[in-house]
């Protein structure tokens, strides 16, 4: 059988390409390695080219090469973590909410409620934190906040297609993609966009919020199970005493007939490329990711920093140091998500905002503080973007006894690192914390802010698809200049 299938790829293959040069040259795991110089020329070829003159930037010089962004599932309460409303201690009680139950929330609105949680003010900024944040409230210089996002819904599948694609249907690509798309990779040998998801499950939308949309397959997230003995699915074949360098070779020689047959008819199809690069960057990873991801590699003093030791942190901060390892490493964009889709172990509290806040809030606190000064430690801080977010924000009045409903008028984000002035807030939401009154700021102006700090034009990064010249921003978008440095 063998001998037929190589007569048969003699006789069908009149030029090879270079890419099959080279799985000629090397075979098996070797060749696909060999072809790391062509995967630029692939689906993924009409892509723009970042400039080194411009510090990587494609249309400015950069301040930012990597960013580590935390989403928090479920729409964390702004009044009870870093959005101090005295007024709602003045009005506890107060049936002053809009009388008809709004689009989205899932319960009529009750009486005002007001934060369980004492506040006090920290840093030189004096920035007010709650008391469920301990460990990041004393970082707050550190900071810029954006203390009046707003999200154009108040449900969480939309919400958290917005604050990571810019739309509110799926189909569209994540800012991850984007920037995978539009500054390609720092390294050959780890994936450019990595998702550490919760271990309690997928957040809202599934693997939606890590998707390529209609960019080329090759810049989707690739997901890594961080608490799992084998953190990337099937890099290494068990098992299999069979599996020998031979019938590895003879196996590629058919694949890649059956590849090359597929392609053809479907030149405008970039999932069978993606798959190829795939296995070339798994290849490669063989070498690469046990490193990476072998956090035993990290002292007994850092280990601890991030609460690897304690139960409630062990998770997130095993992925947050994870996430340090990758990015020193050349992995371009990491996203860390506290929380899984669903009515519990994340941020949507709507049944007790005393009872369910502060253990999610401890989960992450710890590790986010550990993670921070770890970057400014190693020198990281130069040119990596840490930003902390969620879809959307809670309601100031009670659902059902002490819980908050969803919210998207007001919420908070924060940034620091690269090119971040430090200390500042910008906009803010109105007495109650409901409404987002002055610097009001959609994902939009969030995303065209990050592309910014990347040295990237918001307006001038574009993929056609389907004959509109689609961006991440829209149509919509400004640089929120007043949390950037110069």
């Amino acid at each position: 059988m063998w001998h037929s299938i190589r007569r048969r790829n003699e006789l069908s293959s009149r030029q090879l390409s270079r890419r099959e040069a080279l799985w000629n040259l090397g075979g098996g795991l070797a060749g696909l390695a060999a072809t790391t110089m062509l995967v630029r020329e692939s689906a993924a070829a009409d892509a723009p080219r970042p400039r080194p003159e411009l510090n990587g930037g494609l249309h400015h010089v950069a301040k930012v090469r990597r960013v580590i962004q935390l989403f928090m599932t479920g729409g964390a309460s702004p009044m009870d973590t870093f959005d101090y409303k005295p007024a709602l201690e003045k009005l506890h009680g107060q049936k002053l909410g809009p009388a008809e139950k709004p689009e989205g929330f899932t319960a009529p609105p009750g009486a005002i409620m007001k934060s369980p949680f004492p506040f006090k003010q920290h840093g030189e900024s004096g920035r007010w934190v709650s008391s469920v944040f301990p460990h990041q409230a004393q970082l707050v210089d550190d900071m810029a906040f954006l203390m009046a996002m707003a999200s154009k819904t108040n449900v969480h599948g939309p919400g958290t297609y917005m604050m990571n694609t810019g739309f509110l249907l799926p189909g569209f690509p994540c800012l991850g993609a984007w920037i995978s798309y539009g500054l390609g990779r720092l390294t050959d040998n780890l994936p450019t966009f990595v998702v550490l998801p919760d271990p309690k499950g997928l957040p809202y939308n599934q693997k939606g919020p890590f998707s390529a949309g209609f960019l080329p397959a090759v810049h989707q997230g690739t997901l890594i199970d961080a608490g799992s003995d084998a953190p990337v699915p099937d890099l290494f074949a068990k098992g299999h005493e069979f599996a020998s360098r031979e019938a590895d070779r003879d196996g590629f020689e058919l694949l890649r007939t059956l590849n090359r047959e597929h392609a053809a008819s479907r030149r405008g199809d970039s999932l069978l490329d993606a798959r190829i690069q795939s296995y070339e960057l798994a290849a490669r990873m063989q070498l690469s990711a046990p490193e990476a991801l072998d956090l035993s590699r990290e002292t007994a003093g850092t280990q601890q920093a991030y609460g690897l030791d304690q139960p409630v942190t062990a998770d997130f901060g095993r992925r947050c140091l994870l996430a340090r390892r990758l990015i020193e490493r050349g992995t371009r964009f990491v996203q860390v998500w506290s929380g899984p889709q669903g009515a519990t172990e994340n941020w949507d509290n709507h049944g007790s905002i005393p009872k369910e806040l502060p253990p999610i809030a401890a989960s992450v606190d710890q590790p986010i503080a550990a993670l921070l000064r770890d970057l400014k430690a190693r020198g990281l801080f130069e040119d990596t973007l840490l930003i902390w977010t969620t879809e959307f924000g809670r309601t100031p009045f009670a659902q059902g006894g002490d819980g908050r409903d969803h919210n998207g008028g007001a919420f908070v984000t924060w940034l620091a690192g690269a090119g971040v002035k430090a200390g500042v807030a910008y906009g803010q939401s109105d007495e109650w914390g409901y409404q987002a009154v002055e610097g009001k700021t959609y994902c939009y102006d969030f995303h065209a802010t990050l592309l910014h700090l990347l040295g990237v034009d918001h307006t001038r990064l574009a993929y056609r698809h389907n004959g509109i010249d689609r961006r991440l921003t829209d149509v919509h978008g400004h640089v929120v200049h007043e949390i950037l440095e110069g």
